[in-house]
């Protein structure tokens, strides 16, 4: 996490250096809370696999290749091949996309965006695809090793300071060929899946180039409209449950979840429109208003989210179970609350009260922070110091954007308002 956070850092650096600011500062706080999400809900093991790697290959393996590069070689190539059908279906299947859509959000594209990932799925079928590896009968340690290398190795083509790269573009993904894939232009819609090697998507039909006469918009085509990383990664979800239960076809209610990304009953669409860019050229991103005052304690409570999931991480196995859901439950609250605060919503001081009673509770209930008190003997009054003062913060920004938001009442002939 601090290496993420200081590339992403730098990456801001560079682009303000260069007059090329990539980086807006609320789209990357938002950016940098759904990878906290996203971490924390992996370290608590909240999926389940259909099949799991380890079933397939008790079941499945013909044949062991031998131990080497070799193994690690195949097993990448699995992992590249598997990663490129997963990405695919993600894109293609309206169930799916609920899964993926938060890394999509961001409206910009750099090195903070690649940070949003999922909390939403809960199902895996990424296992099912690995059966190649199965049989040839890869060891589960070698795929449990290369598998999060493959996964950082997607990192640093997310951004717009790379331009092309020559013979390599005809090799690996390239900033130039995600670039497309992030974009909601019509010609680069659903395009370049793949995550390591491009000749995935050539070998499947579904390579773009990136034109020079088409400049990629970034976003989803049905906006976010919010930081809030824990909404985004359930809105898809929550539109195809009420068009589900609106239908009045019966098929339209089942059919839904697995027809193409964006379908909707027609009944539905027509008595329930949801907004969708047409053009991508002229639309407005979102920016609500946030003084300096915002942005700064929206990076106050950023950095203590960062101190707290630390010690989470870094003293997981002495806190234990049930104590680790406890933990992630305060984290998942804090990251709700703070982005709740910068859309500029009233119930953010709801949910501020919420995280820090519950805070609170666990400081008076444990006389400890998780056992912090071994290594910090004064975390108590730190934390409920925290929670007092973070509170009476974010009720007086809830105050003073209801005064801002409030709107005067125009004066209209015949004495009404």
């Amino acid at each position: 996490m601090p290496v993420f956070l200081l590339l992403v850092l730098l990456e801001k650096w560079y682009g303000w250096r260069k007059g090329f600011d990539t980086v807006r500062n609320m789209d990357m706080i938002s950016s940098l809370s759904s990878g906290i999400t996203n971490v924390t809900k992996d370290v608590l093991g909240l999926s389940i696999a259909i099949i799991s790697y380890g079933w397939l290959l008790k079941h499945f393996a013909l044949i062991h290749v031998p131990d080497g590069w070799l193994t690690y070689f195949i097993a990448f190539m699995v992992l590249d091949f598997a990663g490129y059908w997963t990405h695919r279906i993600a894109h293609e299947y309206n169930f799916f996309w609920n899964n993926h859509i938060i890394h999509h959000s961001s409206e910009e594209f750099n090195l903070a965006c690649a940070l949003r990932q999922s909390i939403s799925s809960f199902v895996q079928i990424f296992g099912i695809l690995l059966l190649p590896a199965a049989l040839l009968g890869v060891p589960s340690a070698v795929i449990a090793i290369v598998a999060p290398l493959h996964l950082f190795a997607q990192f640093w083509y997310h951004t717009q300071h790379i331009k092309r790269m020559g013979f390599l573009e005809k090799i690996i993904v390239t900033p130039s060929h995600h670039r497309v894939h992030h974009a909601l232009n019509p010609e680069y819609l659903d395009k370049n899946y793949s995550q390591i090697f491009i000749f995935w998507d050539k070998l499947f039909g579904t390579f773009q180039e990136e034109l020079e006469t088409i400049p990629p918009v970034y976003g989803i085509t049905r906006p976010a409209q919010t930081w809030n990383p824990v909404k985004i990664n359930f809105q898809h979800l929550w539109l195809l449950i009420k068009d589900a239960w609106r239908a009045a076809d019966w098929k339209d209610k089942f059919r839904i979840w697995l027809m193409p990304t964006g379908w909707r009953p027609a009944d539905v669409a027509e008595k329930y429109p949801v907004y969708k860019i047409e053009d991508p050229y002229h639309f407005e991103k979102y920016n609500p208003k946030a003084s300096d005052s915002l942005q700064a304690w929206s990076w106050v409570q950023l950095t203590c989210c960062l101190l707290f999931i630390s010690y989470f991480f870094g003293n997981i196995a002495g806190i234990g179970s049930p104590g680790i859901f406890l933990y992630g439950l305060f984290i998942f609250l804090m990251v709700y609350a703070f982005t709740e605060l910068m859309d500029r919503n009233k119930s953010a001081i709801i949910w501020e009260l919420i995280k820090n009673i519950t805070g609170i509770a666990i400081l008076f209930y444990q006389k400890d922070w998780f056992g912090a008190s071994r290594i910090f003997s004064f975390i108590q009054p730190i934390l409920i110091t925290y929670f007092l003062v973070s509170t009476i913060v974010v009720a007086w920004f809830v105050y003073q954007h209801a005064q801002e938001d409030q709107q005067p009442l125009s004066y209209l002939p015949g004495g009404r308002y």
